[in-house]
């Protein structure tokens, strides 16, 4: 099977939003642990054709747009800067729309991160959209910040939290998440869920649900096999719950500095690229969610991909 390229660098969705700004103080702190540099994107685009309401009057709307977009880059590298300022940063005015932008950007990154809500469809990312297309077509994991600012002045020690299945996307989490906790020196909570919601009423009583749930604790032990050993200085706290999956991890969220959960899931079907846990917790999850597909064939990059062009008169690295 191909695998994904090695990531470059990280990318930021800009669109002037607070929330974006939120997001590049967390990819700040991601380059740095990662040693890598950062891109900030700000597509921009105007449809052809007059508008209700345009005069013509020789007003260049693409134009502004443009300035727009480098005004909110211009402030999106000042935000870098006071979280790493010896940190590569460019700024990529793209003349596009978000989702394709930042699509095409995913193809030759470690990492795309934006906020959960901007400003709106058609000057920013909007959470349902932007943050749903990216995390389900993106060539590379998606991380999208959600839940209150931590005070940057105090050490962080939340534990990653893992959603753990047994399909190749929660194969691909689980890697992701062992990463993730150990550039951050902090503990791993691997989640396994299961349920009964299927289970005829009358059955109930015939089941042995302590059998069960050890048959999912073995599960869950054969899915982390070997990354103990590969990092051996994460301390992983293993939770099997009779749960719906997006319930229990969404609660467990709530003590979390990173939630990590795999594209699709065990109920997904074939066409489905984002699975129902994963839109879950990307609209309620209380601390930055990141999405991890596992590798395609699409991933050598042979497949065709929109990709726009960034604007030749774009600013300078930082």
């Amino acid at each position: 099977m191909a695998t994904h390229r090695p990531g470059r660098r990280i990318v930021v969705g800009v669109d002037g939003s607070e929330c974006a700004l939120q997001a590049v103080r967390w990819a700040a702190a991601e380059a740095v642990r990662r040693h890598l540099p950062l891109r900030l994107v700000s597509a921009y685009t105007w449809p052809s054709g007059r508008l209700v309401g345009d005069t013509g009057l020789a007003i260049d709307n693409r134009r502004i747009r443009r300035d727009a977009a480098d005004e909110q880059l211009a402030a999106a590298a000042r935000t870098a800067a006071t979280v790493a300022p010896a940190l590569e940063v460019e700024q990529m005015p793209v003349d596009g729309l978000p989702e394709q932008v930042l699509e095409a950007e995913s193809v030759d990154a470690a990492l795309a991160v934006l906020g959960d809500r901007g400003l709106g469809r058609l000057t920013g990312l909007l959470i349902g959209s932007v943050s749903v297309a990216l995390a389900t077509h993106a060539r590379c994991p998606v991380v999208v910040i959600r839940g209150p600012e931590p005070d940057t002045a105090a050490p962080r020690t939340e534990p990653v939290v893992v959603g753990v299945d047994e399909t190749p996307a929660g194969g691909a989490a689980v890697a992701f998440a062992f990463e993730a906790a150990a550039l951050r020196g902090v503990p791993l909570v691997a989640v396994h869920t299961w349920q009964d919601q299927l289970i005829d009423p009358r059955m109930v009583t015939l089941l042995d649900f302590d059998a069960i749930a050890a048959r999912e604790q073995q599960v869950l032990a054969e899915r982390l096999a070997g990354w103990s050993e590969k990092y051996p200085d994460v301390s992983v706290r293993r939770l099997v719950v009779r749960d719906r999956a997006a319930h229990a991890l969404m609660e467990e969220s709530s003590a979390a500095q990173l939630l990590v959960v795999g594209s699709r899931g065990r109920g997904g079907l074939a066409g489905m690229l984002l699975g129902s846990v994963s839109r879950a917790v990307l609209h309620h999850a209380h601390c930055p969610v990141a999405v991890v597909r596992p590798p395609t064939a699409a991933d050598d990059t042979s497949a065709p991909l929109y990709r726009p062009e960034a604007d030749r008169s774009r600013q300078p690295g930082c």
